[in-house]
């Protein structure tokens, strides 16, 4: 089977999600693409270029996959011609209904986010299948549509979130686990005391501040611990991060982004303790990630999370809000027992050698039940 994979927004996560799944699966997988930037233009345009881009490609698909960046209506309409036929599935990575804006972004003052949200909506309302990558995304989206349809004056079509709801379902995210194998040091020298890691973006919605006081109150108090902060950084991130350099200067093993993924690999399998306080997150590669190096995760009661952990071992791996500090500072002292835990055992579901098979067949019944 033939199938077309349009990501109008190819970086980071999205980038190895679509080279994977092509990658590992059975099936003829396309990719058309653009670069990933620009993310409010791709999600007005990219539909435009991709749309030329694919009707001069010569490519004739049996499964049109597209994802959230894209305004699928108006993709299809420009390829009709050679679409009309083709069944198409939106795999949701995020969407813009549920994602925390900036409160610096203007779009948001002139309540023009609205409008990328009603994009998603759109689209999902003409896609034959959607699919997101945690059961938390789907409830999200779906327990938001109404309140945001109600919010337009007339005609808010309150019906259709039930139609969307009939074909929506949970795919989750296919990561290359098993690559961190290679990466894994022969022998990890250690610190004496726990590791720390930040493995995120510097972004505002990964709540920093929250992680970095944490941290400060509890050197103060003389509790040692190591840190290693990796993630992208960008030309402007939240000031905390400076302010963590200076104060924990002294803690510090690792700073900035690691320049290759053996680096990466390599901090993943030296670091003990993963404390995560994001607030948006609708899947959380990074930590699935760091989980699969048997780094001991402290993740909040919220978002998708706790589907990374079977419920009877919550209380050992999630906090809630005014726990936080507490359990990360009771955690960082119990080094010997961290580094005996076993946390791959939890996400190697997610690698791509285990889930490729439910990718393929899931899509084959998609294109056949249409056609």
């Amino acid at each position: 089977m033939k199938i077309l994979l349009i990501e109008p927004f190819l970086t980071g996560s999205h980038k190895n999600w679509a080279e994977e799944f092509r990658q590992f699966s059975q099936h003829e997988v396309h990719i058309l693409s653009l670069p990933g930037y620009h993310w409010k233009w791709r999600m007005h345009g990219a539909a435009i270029t991709l749309a030329q881009q694919f009707l001069q490609s010569g490519i004739h698909p049996d499964l049109i996959l597209a994802t959230d960046m894209l305004d699928l209506n108006l993709f299809l309409s420009l390829t009709r011609s050679k679409t009309h036929h083709i069944p198409t599935a939106i795999y949701f990575h995020e969407n813009q209904l549920n994602y925390p804006w900036s409160p610096a972004d203007a779009d948001v003052k002139l309540t023009r986010d609205n409008h990328y949200a009603f994009i998603n909506y759109a689209s999902a309302s003409v896609a034959d299948a959607l699919l997101f990558n945690s059961q938390y995304h789907q409830q999200a989206f779906l327990q938001e549509l109404p309140s945001f349809l109600k919010a337009f004056p007339d005609y808010q079509n309150i019906e259709t979130v039930e139609t969307i709801r009939y074909k929506s379902s949970v795919l989750p995210l296919g990561l290359h686990l098993q690559k961190l194998e290679a990466h894994k040091p022969s022998e990890v020298t250690k610190p004496a005391c726990s590791v720390v890691l930040w493995n995120h973006r510097w972004e505002y919605d990964k709540n920093p501040d929250t992680f970095f006081n944490a941290l400060f109150k509890i050197a103060a108090r003389d509790i040692d611990f190591k840190l290693v902060v990796l993630g992208q950084s960008f030309e402007r991130y939240p000031p905390i991060f400076d302010q963590a350099k200076q104060q924990l200067s002294n803690k510090i093993i690792h700073w900035g982004f690691a320049t290759s993924f053996e680096e990466y690999g390599k901090w993943l399998w030296t670091a003990d303790l993963l404390p995560v306080t994001s607030t948006q997150d609708f899947f959380g590669a990074s930590i699935v990630e760091a989980m699969y190096c048997n780094t001991v995760p402290l993740l909040p009661n919220r978002l998708a999370y706790p589907e990374h952990i079977p419920s009877r071992y919550h209380p050992s791996y999630i906090y809630e809000e005014a726990e936080f500090e507490n359990k990360l500072q009771d955690r960082i002292c119990e080094t010997k027992h961290l580094r005996s835990v076993n946390t791959q055992q939890y996400v190697s579901r997610y690698d791509w050698q285990n889930l490729i098979a439910e990718y393929d067949l899931r899509l084959k019944n998609m294109a056949e039940t249409k056609n």
